[in-house]
C-alpha cells in the first residue's frame, strides 16, 4: 500500500498483520501457562501508539496519542478505523472493543469516571475471579502488568502461612486485586484501604466472586494518610503500597506526590510490620528514584525484573520493590 497516498489505511494494514502475529505467538505461550488476560500489543510500532489488552473475549484499546504528534485522519476516523482492524484481527464481536484516550491531562483527572454505560464482565487469572467494568473508566479494574506480581505475593503469604497466621494490610487497594491473591494464598486477616467509595465496593464484588467476603477480610474507604496516622496493635506480615504517582483528591487532607512522599508512607506502612515483615512496593511513574539512604530500619531489593510480565514490551511499566523490616 502506498503510505503517501493513503496513511490511514497502511497503518490499519501493518498493524493488522502485527496483531495477528503477535495472537499467534502469545496465544501459545497464554494457553501453556494458563492466561487468558494478556498484553497483545504494546506499542510495538512507533507510529501506532496503541496497547492493546486481551480480556479472553474482550479487547481493550488504549492511545497514548501525546507520544505520536501527527495520527492519520481525523480522529474519530483514526479510534474507529483501528478498532474494527483489532476486532476483525482477533475475531472479537463488536460490542466487546472499547478504546480509550490517554492523553496528558490535569494531574488527578485520569481517576474520574467518563461513562456510565458499565459493560461489565467477570474474567480469570490464576484461579481466581475478577470484576471488570471495560466503559466507565479509563481502566478496566486489573492492571495486568502486576500478574506477576500478584502471584509473587501469594506464595509469599502462603509461605509464611506455613509458620505463622499471616496479616496483611493493602493500600491504595484498588479494587482489591492483591488481597484476593493473598487471601488466596492463606492470609487470616487482611484490611484494604482506599478512599475511593466506589472501588471498595468494587473491592467487596471481588471478594465475594472467590467467597472471601467476611470478617477476615475488611474494606476500609478512607485517607491512607489518615489510617497510616494510627497504626493499630496488630502485627502485620505484609504491607502491599501501590500509590498513585500524585493524588489532589478533594478527600485527603494533603496533596500526594510520591517522589517527594515516598519515604514518608514506607515509614508510616513500616511502623505496622512485625520484626521481618515486608512492604511491597510499587510505582508506575517512569522516572521514579527510590530514596533508599533515606529508608530506616529497611533492607530494599528491587523485583522489578521478576515483575514485569513477558507479554509487556515496555520494561518500565512499573518499578517494585520488596523492602524487609530489619531489627531495630
Amino acid at each position: 500500500m502506498n503510505l503517501t497516498a493513503d496513511p490511514l489505511g497502511y497503518q490499519v494494514e501493518i498493524f493488522t498483520n502485527r496483531l495477528k502475529k503477535r495472537a499467534k505467538h502469545l496465544g501459545k505461550w497464554a494457553r501453556k501457562n494458563g492466561i487468558s488476560c494478556y498484553r497483545l500489543y504494546d506499542r510495538d510500532i512507533p507510529e501506532i501508539p496503541l496497547a492493546v489488552d486481551l480480556y479472553e473475549n474482550y479487547l481493550h484499546l488504549a492511545e497514548y496519542s501525546a507520544e505520536y504528534k501527527q495520527l492519520p485522519g481525523t480522529p474519530d476516523e483514526y479510534r474507529a478505523a483501528m478498532t474494527d482492524a483489532a476486532r476483525r484481527a482477533l475475531g472479537v464481536p463488536e460490542g466487546r472493543v472499547f478504546y480509550k484516550q490517554r492523553r496528558r491531562t490535569p494531574r488527578g483527572e485520569q481517576y474520574e469516571r467518563i461513562s456510565s454505560a458499565a459493560t461489565l464482565a467477570t474474567v480469570s487469572e490464576g484461579g481466581l475471579r475478577f470484576r471488570l467494568n471495560f466503559s466507565d473508566y479509563l481502566d478496566t479494574g486489573l492492571f495486568l502488568d502486576h500478574r506477576q506480581t500478584r502471584a509473587m505475593m501469594r506464595e509469599l503469604v502462603g509461605e509464611l502461612a506455613s509458620e505463622r497466621p499471616v496479616r496483611v494490610l493493602n493500600l491504595f487497594s484498588y479494587t482489591g486485586s492483591f488481597t484476593v491473591y493473598v487471601a488466596d494464598g492463606g492470609a487470616l486477616h487482611t484490611i484494604s484501604v482506599d478512599m475511593s467509595n466506589t472501588y471498595t465496593d468494587w473491592a467487596r464484588e471481588n471478594l465475594k466472586l472467590n467467597g472471601m467476603a467476611n470478617e477476615r477480610n475488611i474494606l476500609l474507604a478512607q485517607d491512607v494518610f489518615r489510617f497510616l496516622a494510627h497504626p493499630d496493635s496488630r502485627a502485620y506480615d505484609l504491607v502491599i503500597l501501590d500509590p498513585p504517582t500524585f493524588s489532589n483528591s478533594k478527600k485527603m487532607d494533603r496533596i500526594l506526590d510520591l517522589q517527594t512522599d515516598h519515604v514518608e508512607l514506607i515509614q508510616a506502612a513500616g511502623k505496622f510490620l512485625r520484626t521481618g515483615g515486608f512492604v511491597l512496593f510499587s510505582t508506575n511513574r517512569r522516572k521514579f528514584a527510590l530514596d533508599s539512604q533515606s529508608l530506616t530500619g529497611f533492607s530494599a531489593t528491587d523485583i522489578t525484573s521478576r515483575t514485569v510480565p513477558p507479554d509487556f514490551r515496555d520494561k518500565k511499566i512499573h518499578h517494585c520493590w520488596l523492602l524487609e523490616r530489619r531489627i531495630s
